[in-house]
């Protein structure tokens, strides 16, 4: 053997350790093994395409779903370099494959702007694959390499002759690391939709492959780029767009981009997405703290410049934000990212340079469009307006409670203990199926609110209409934390809030506007992980005195034959209608007592995903309403139509 194959042997060796790291703690990497880890396999490798994109290099990526979930994506940038590493003594593709750390995007001459897991992508994807296959196109040569688990045993070699250039990548997530190794379509196909916006004119081929039969896919190309993205949100949520055309500001400073697009709708939200390099900033940062200040800046002096604010009048910035969707995508020479899952913008030049891009660029559009600057600006004066008549209906709540007026409410059957690590409050909703939880619960831990009559829908109304509300206030009271600005999650009264309603559309009904009423204004309770949905069975199945309780069809149909001894003995089959017709022993024994009971837990993974679904769900357009149900019909369980 050469003293050349010695070294190789040598950094081999090295190599293995870096990635064997990778395999060991793949969290570190990738955030987690379930499926948010699994998809984050194919944004890597995406990201990869996206950045030679970006570079001017790349105009069409294309993204497949094959049978056995392999994943393939190949662009038609320049390629990865294939020549021998001065350093490594390897290929170049063999380096950015199996070496942490490696890749175009350190020494500031292959990538001016990247998103990506800082160079690491390409080689973790390998780490944490069964096998990836490589297969570079450089103008002369088709190369090849495959990997198993970080290895190799063959070189890149040289297997056609090409005038096209470009990577794929094909490879298949290792069942030795993940939960699961099936990827969801919707969930990739959001994520490529938004790389799609944020680089306008990229062309994104996605396909899912893996039915013969049924495949399914898009092309994902956005001229228009983020302001499509507006349009976008605002069509799926059907909102109306107000004012015309999407307001679109861009601006350069030294290397660093900026560019925003926003619109006001028919709506009462906020929606503010931003991204850096093309990774989306969930909690913020420098850019969105810079256009927050600046809008709300230019529409006050907008406001005094044309006599429509009084002396003592200021809106503020919830006030400008109401029914505002917004997109601000900054692209950086060097992202600083605080926290490990890049959730915040750190860069302190980035908030003044885009505070002067809005404040220069929105003044000059609102002054050249006085009609739709007048749309605008009623819009935040409605806003103030409304704010102010909640202030005033808080105010009066502060009042009684001041003066010892806010008892708690008169169908709260409270708990003895106070210690809310121990306590929990079950808002049940009818007399009837109150009254049964109440005999039936363990009255040292377990508090029963009983709530009835039709329940406010808060996403068809503002914060001032929800103080006072006759169905709300007994919820909010005895909780104890208060809504919206008031919310305090310190003063909770009870660790868990069990949502208890019947097993059937009703039911349904109420839990949803439950959890739209703690989404919009207790989002807390939600991200704290204190709200639960109870689960109540279906069928009580019964045969000489030996009871099971069935919480589905096929559960029901298991019991009946395992009871009946497969046909040869009577059965009887009781279907709950609701939870009133269980005896408090009953509804003790099945939905209440910790040691049987089965809660869900109501979390929030995508706050967006949330956000839209309540829109959809609750708001006053019925054509979406229609079609997310028919599109997520299939998803539905226990439920009695």
């Amino acid at each position: 053997m050469s003293q050349q194959n010695n070294n190789y042997d040598e950094n081999d060796i090295q190599i293995l350790e870096g990635l064997e790291a990778v395999r060991k703690r793949p969290g570190m990497y990738i955030g987690s093994t379930g499926p948010s880890g699994l998809h984050h396999l194919v944004y890597e490798i995406v990201d990869n395409s996206i950045d030679e994109a970006l570079a001017g290099y790349c105009t069409e990526i294309t993204v497949e779903i094959l049978p056995g979930d392999i994943i393939r994506v190949s662009d038609n940038g320049r390629g990865i370099p294939v020549g021998i590493h001065p350093k490594e003594g390897i290929s170049a593709a063999t380096v950015v494959y199996t070496i942490l750390h490696a890749g175009g995007k350190f020494g500031g001459g292959g990538y001016k702007v990247s998103g990506g897991l800082h160079g690491v992508g390409a080689s973790v994807v390998n780490a944490l694959s069964e096998w990836l296959e490589l297969t570079v196109k450089d103008g002369q040569h088709v190369y090849f390499q495959k990997f198993q688990r970080g290895h190799y045993d063959e070189e890149l070699k040289v297997i056609g002759d090409t005038t096209e250039t470009g990577t794929s990548v094909m490879f298949k997530a290792d069942s030795e690391i993940f939960e699961t190794t099936v990827y969801e379509y919707e969930i990739l196909l959001k994520r490529l939709r938004e790389q799609a916006f944020l680089n306008a004119g990229i062309k994104i081929v996605f396909a899912d492959k893996r039915d013969e039969a049924n495949i399914q896919g898009e092309t994902l190309h956005y001229e228009g780029g983020i302001r499509q993205f507006v349009e976008h949100i605002h069509k799926v949520r059907d909102y109306e767009g107000l004012g015309g055309e999407v307001i679109y500001v861009s601006g350069m400073q030294g290397d660093s981009f900026a560019e925003i697009a926003m619109q006001y709708n028919d709506s009462y939200n906020e929606i503010i997405l931003s991204f850096a390099n093309n990774i989306h900033t969930k909690d913020g940062g420098s850019h969105e703290t810079g256009f927050k200040n600046a809008l709300t800046k230019v529409i006050n002096e907008y406001g005094v410049k044309m006599g429509k604010l009084k002396e003592n009048e200021k809106l503020k910035g919830e006030d400008v934000r109401e029914g505002l969707t917004a997109i601000i995508s900054v692209k950086l020479t060097e992202c600083e990212f605080e926290g490990q899952t890049k959730g915040r913008l750190g860069n302190p030049e980035v908030k003044p340079f885009v505070e002067k891009l809005v404040t220069e660029k929105l003044m000059n559009f609102l002054e050249e469009n006085p009609e739709t600057a007048n749309i605008i600006f009623e819009k935040c004066m409605s806003a103030l307006r409304a704010r102010e008549a909640a202030k005033r209906a808080r105010e009066n709540e502060r009042k009684k409670n001041a003066f010892g007026n806010a008892s708690m409410p008169e169908k709260l059957a409270d708990c003895s203990e106070r210690d809310a690590r121990y306590t929990e409050i079950y808002i049940v909703e009818g007399d009837s199926a109150g009254g049964s939880a109440k005999q039936g619960r363990d009255r040292k831990y377990q508090a029963i609110l009983s709530l009835w009559g039709k329940m406010l829908n808060v996403e068809k109304a503002r914060i001032d209409r929800i103080y006072g509300n006759d169905k709300l206030e007994p919820v909010v009271t005895a909780l104890g934390t208060g809504i919206g600005e008031d919310f305090d999650i310190t003063k909770l009264r009870y660790g868990k809030v069990i949502i208890m309603a019947d097993a059937d559309v009703d039911g349904m009904h109420i839990r949803t506007l439950l959890l739209t009423f703690f989404f919009r204004y207790m989002r807390p309770l939600i991200t704290n992980g204190n709200i639960y949905i109870a689960q109540p069975p279906l069928y009580r199945v019964e045969r000489n005195k030996k009871v099971c309780y069935a919480f589905s069809d096929e559960e029901r149909d298991k019991y009946i034959a395992e009871l009946s001894e497969n046909g040869k003995y009577k059965v009887e089959t009781q279907r709950y209608k609701g939870l009133g017709e269980m005896d408090p022993e009953q509804l003790w024994e099945t939905t209440m007592d910790p040691e049987n009971r089965t809660i869900v837990k109501i979390e929030m993974e995508d706050a967006l995903k949330a956000d839209e679904t309540f829109s959809i769900l609750m708001g006053d357009k019925v054509e979406p309403r229609r079609l997310f149900i028919e599109k997520n019909a299939k998803f539905a369980q226990n439920l009695d139509i």
